[in-house]
């Protein structure tokens, strides 16, 4: 008997899992619970399909769109809208399966918001070109590896030894990769802007660290400050000219770049209307303060791009480091760029340069290979290595103002949308039942039981890494209607637990776990179970879905979840084939 659906469930999480992938048997498009190992193949460029080419449903993509696309507008909770404009883009497997633009790339007059008049604003297009701010670090990363594999710099090396003006106040020992990884114990911020253009970099270069050298982790604009004048220095050549001829040209990212041409102004999204410094609209000029005070080209901001290119960049990473034939980085840099150097500081994985397994805004997609980068202007771009994928996501959330707000839920909605459409196979039968927002699944009274109860079942958790019960799913007693308690369980299989848990939670292994637990109940009694997942508001995985569920006493099987569906009563669950 198929499991009937039950339950009206929100948006997202109803068209979730709904449909069937048309890629082969066997083959890893679309799939969720297939992580791949390695590189996708060198060759592979970005084309354009749908959805349904690559294996995905199409429906928590869209829905994710429309919720972008709403977050234009004022929406309860929110004084103004989240921002003017958004591009969105989505790959898998090198097929471009969404493009969307909404909104505007320039609508406010000033800073307080006022609006122009219809006929002055102008519209967000697809290809409009954003102020991408700190994924302008992904750049001058590449860069700095890109001397590492010609072997010019060497990751352990005292930043010193190619910028000897940078040794001094206790930086003497700060290495390459300690910048990349922003463990140098180098503040977060230096207002170089509100000093004469004179003092500017000096200053960076005498700075002293806030932290012993590879104590801390503190995420720095300094730290690649310093990064973009190693490039110069070593290269011989302006940071800008070396991301043109060794990056953006080689990979056909004709549109990115730093202090765009004025004859591109049409395309560009406006940022902040600043009063201090007294710049008023900024639009077709870096936003970052300190960027600009360096003439639009500095490590840690300054690169404009699209979204189309981005996704370039995305894929080149996702292919080792190669794009149509050209080859900017070795596999092993590419590597190194996908590898948590951070152990000693949980929560802030980074490999060099790229940010790793960060939920606030890789949301279900998040893993620990995950790379990703934001951008104060309201970026962000997404890659996921294990399922190949890659989500841009381009808004001007600072116009007219900083603070008007985050758009980290639109951030979040986009990656979860791509999360969600990709298929988790069932562990047994046709379909598993599937809670991407929370909700309880009971059974039906079961007995009179002769005893301690058994009971075992399958699960695939996408919650949170650390396991700590954090967004948990739970398995709950009920003997003769006395009240829920939690059932320890044990599970096993990739990234389960070692021991017993009250409860499940965890992330990144993408693999169905078995799970047991045992129910002391006396002979006579009846028992009802319910499996409850119970996320918080924030950072929630792809889900959780159980299958296989069995529940016996010593001397018969009380519940067979694939042969008696209706026996199980879903409130925000569904049942689903993928």
């Amino acid at each position: 008997m198929g499991k009937t659906i039950l339950a009206a469930v929100a948006l997202l999480s109803v068209t979730a899992l709904a449909g069937s992938a048309t890629a082969s048997p066997g083959h890893a498009y679309g799939h969720f619970d297939r992580p791949q190992d390695g590189f996708a193949p060198a060759g592979t460029q970005l084309s354009d399909g749908s959805p349904e080419d690559v294996g995905l449903d199409s429906r928590p993509i869209d829905a994710a769109l429309q919720q972008i696309a709403g977050w234009t507008d004022k929406t309860p909770g929110r004084e103004h809208p989240m921002y003017a404009g958004a591009v969105s883009l989505l790959a898998h497997e090198g097929v471009v399966v969404r493009r969307s633009a909404v909104g505007h790339e320039l609508r406010y007059a000033d800073g307080n918001g006022t609006e122009l008049p219809p006929e002055q604003r102008e519209p967000m297009h697809r290809d409009t070109i954003f102020d991408v701010a700190s994924i302008s670090k992904l750049f001058t990363s590449i860069a700095v590896l890109q001397l590492v594999d010609d072997g010019s710099v060497q990751l352990d090396e005292p930043v010193a030894t190619y910028l000897p003006e940078f040794g001094v106040n206790g930086k003497e020992s700060i290495t390459v990769e300690q910048l990349l990884t922003h463990t140098s114990g180098l503040q977060a911020e230096a207002q170089l802007w509100k000093l004469p253009p004179a003092q500017r970099i000096p200053t960076i270069m005498q700075l002293t660290p806030e932290h012993p050298p590879g104590t801390n982790y503190t995420y720095s604009d300094p730290n690649m400050i310093t990064l973009g004048l190693l490039v110069a220095r070593v290269s011989g050549a302006p940071l800008d000219q070396v991301v043109a001829e060794r990056i953006t040209e080689p990979l056909g990212m004709v549109d990115t770049g730093y202090n765009p041409p004025a004859a591109e102004l049409h395309r560009i999204a406006a940022t902040e209307y600043e009063a201090e410094p007294p710049r008023g609209m900024v639009r077709g000029q870096v936003h970052d303060e300190n960027a600009w005070s360096l003439g639009g080209v500095s490590g840690n901001a300054g690169v404009f791009s699209t979204a189309d290119d981005l996704a370039v960049l995305g894929q080149t990473v996702l292919n080792g480091g190669t794009y149509g034939g050209n080859r900017i980085l070795s596999e092993d840099s590419v590597e190194k760029m996908l590898t948590d150097f951070n152990g000693a500081f949980p929560g802030n994985s980074h490999g060099l340069g790229f940010e790793l397994d960060q939920r606030w805004y890789m949301a279900g997609l998040s893993g620990p290979r995950t790379a990703g980068h934001t951008g104060f202007t309201g970026t962000s771009l997404v890659i996921d290595p294990t399922s190949r994928s890659v989500t841009v996501l381009l808004t001007n959330r600072v116009h007219p103002s900083r603070q008007w707000g985050s758009n980290n839920a639109a951030r979040q909605a986009l990656a979860q949308g791509m999360a969600r459409a990709l298929g988790v196979e069932p562990a047994r039968g046709s379909e598993s039942w599937f809670s991407g927002q929370g909700g309880t699944l009971t059974t039906d009274p079961l007995g009179p039981v002769s005893g301690p109860t058994q009971v075992s079942f399958y699960a695939f958790v996408d919650t949170q890494r650390d396991g700590d019960g954090t967004d948990p799913l739970l398995v709950e007693s009920s003997v003769d209607d006395s009240g829920w308690r939690p059932v320890t369980l044990q599970a096993s299989g990739p990234g389960a637990p070692d021991e017993p848990q009250g409860s499940l939670a965890g992330a990144g292994h993408r693999s169905w776990w078995k799970v047991r637990g045992t129910v002391d109940a006396n002979a006579g009694q009846q028992l009802r179970l319910r499996w409850r997942y119970a996320p918080d508001d924030q950072y929630t995985g792809r889900g959780v879905n159980v299958d296989g569920i069995h529940v016996a006493d010593r001397d018969a099987t009380l519940l067979d979840g694939e042969l008696e569906a209706a026996r199980l009563h879903p409130e925000g669950w569904l049942s689903t084939d993928r």
